[in-house]
């Protein structure tokens, strides 16, 4: 063991008094690298009152002034992108560019949110009436938090705390115990770049930490993302202490290919949807759904050969750089490989089998690919979120549709086709929130919103984009008239413009 992880609460890199400790692991080696705090309830108290106390004057903080903040955020995230990356890949896992991916796409995020004196400016109605006008505000909710996910421990965090600041709300950051130190650098960064002390808090722990955050009534939004039974108590427990809440669940994405695609375009759409970062993504295509045999043979004789040249190993130190790092825990690489077993158990085809791939003591295990897969197995209908893709045979376009439409999950999919009216159709009837037309991973830029349909998420409102924005601020209409002189008499009925 050689660092440890505590909270940033007020401006600083604080102590904790818990006595409890999660190890942290180089998934790579399988070694304990470090252990972070988990935080008593009383100490994630205090970082809700130090939010609630800095919420008074950065709230009244011109949002131009904000934005200047987040400007030299930016900039000192991109001056120290290569040891952020390393500092992802070191506790995640996954390959270097990857990381840098990662980084970029969350500071996409950052740039919307650095045009916030636009994104709040309101409505305005000149004469609703006779000498009456009436126009809205965009203010802040208060102290916001967010709950964040071991699989991209920059890009999360960046979808929300941005925004949520921009807007002029207080943040406290719960990220995952499994890879917690990126969230703590971003955090002196933005100190470093001018965030007053107190608006963004560091505040490491378990479930101990959470329940503090969904019940305490100085929090007024609450934000998540992770798999669906817990965001389903995150939005049940928050919703039910009167918070506004956004919680996005699991996935099980499809990739539908039709007969008339351009199969290598598809297999190598698949290639880097369904096994970049070793599957641990929540926009991962797990499934792809195949019209035509003839179609499907061509595409899994094309797709085998390379899944078994799969380049796995560490994430960083390699040259040429691998292809698939490890996954995260010990745990999650044994409940990956119980996945493949019942698989074969239940009678799919294996085509690839990647469970003699290993590296030392690092929790590595190579991509899996499964063929003849029916609906009524557990490699279908579960989230499985490692490198194991199932190809399911579909005999038309619309058995195809109707099967991602009855999966219980909606949060991504993806049509590969050279036919606009296929493609078009689909667009339009898919039951899934974001939608690729041969783009594999259909995630929409930071100024549209992220989010999924039916069990992907719980919650009105998206993340980042026109819907963060929504979800991070309340909307107040006035509605005023400065008469001349006093009116005479007192009205009782409705009032009415004339």
């Amino acid at each position: 063991m050689t660092y440890r992880v505590s909270n940033f609460i007020n401006g600083e890199t604080t102590e904790s008094r818990s006595e409890r400790f999660g190890a942290i692991f180089n998934p790579a080696t399988g070694q304990q690298q470090g252990q972070v705090v988990l935080s008593t309830a009383a100490e994630c108290d205090e970082a809700i009152a130090m939010a609630a106390r800095a919420f008074a004057d950065w709230s009244q903080t011109p949002p131009l002034v904000r934005a200047r903040v987040l400007f030299r955020f930016k900039e000192l995230m991109e001056q120290h992108r290569d040891d952020l990356a390393r500092l992802i890949s070191r506790e995640h896992g996954k390959v270097f560019s990857d990381a840098q991916g990662e980084l970029t796409r969350g500071l996409e995020v950052v740039e919307f949110a650095c045009g916030i004196p636009h994104l709040l400016k309101g409505e305005h109605s000149l004469n609703v009436g006779r000498g009456v006008d009436s126009y809205s505000m965009m203010q802040p909710v208060g102290v916001c938090a967010g709950i964040t996910p071991f699989n991209f421990p920059a890009m999360v965090p960046l979808w929300m705390f941005p925004v949520a600041i921009a807007c002029g709300n207080t943040f406290i950051l719960k990220p995952s115990e499994k890879d917690p130190s990126l969230s703590l650098r971003m955090a002196e960064l933005l100190k470093q770049a001018g965030l007053p002390d107190g608006v963004l808090n560091v505040v490491n722990g378990d479930k101990e930490v959470v329940d503090v955050l969904l019940t305490d009534s100085r929090v007024g939004a609450v934000s998540f993302v992770g798999s669906t039974p817990i965001a389903q108590y995150i939005y049940a427990t928050a919703s039910a202490h009167g918070k506004r809440v956004q919680a996005l669940g699991g996935a099980k994405n499809h990739m539908l290919v039709m007969p008339d695609a351009d199969l290598d375009q598809a297999v190598s759409a698949l290639m880097g949807a369904a096994y970049g970062a070793a599957g641990e993504r929540c926009m991962a295509i797990s499934v792809a759904v195949v019209v035509g045999d003839e179609t499907a043979d061509a595409l899994v004789a094309k797709l085998s050969p390379l899944v078994v040249q799969l380049r796995v190993g560490p994430g960083l130190g390699q040259t040429p750089e691998n292809e698939m790092g490890p996954l995260i825990s010990r745990e999650h690489l044994a409940k990956v490989r119980d996945y493949v077993d019942q698989g074969v158990a239940e009678g799919a085809l294996l085509r690839v089998d990647g469970r003699g791939v290993s590296h030392g003591e690092g929790y590595f295990i190579g991509g899996s690919l499964f063929d003849e897969v029916t609906p009524d197995m557990r490699i279908y209908r579960e989230e499985i979120f490692g490198p194991v893709l199932a190809i399911v045979r579909a005999p038309d376009y619309e058995t195809a549709l109707k099967l991602i439409n009855e999966h219980e999950y909606g949060n991504g999919t993806a049509i590969f086709t050279c036919d606009g009216d296929t493609a078009r159709d689909f667009t339009a009837r898919v039951q899934v929130g974001m939608v690729g037309v041969n783009v594999p991973i259909p995630v929409p830029m930071a100024f549209h919103s992220f989010g999924g349909w039916k069990r992907s998420i719980f919650g009105p409102l998206n993340m980042h984009g026109p819907d963060g924005v929504r979800f991070y601020t309340r909307m107040k209409t006035v509605t005023a008239r400065w008469p001349r002189s006093l009116r005479a008499g007192t009205e009782f009925s409705m009032p009415t413009m004339k």
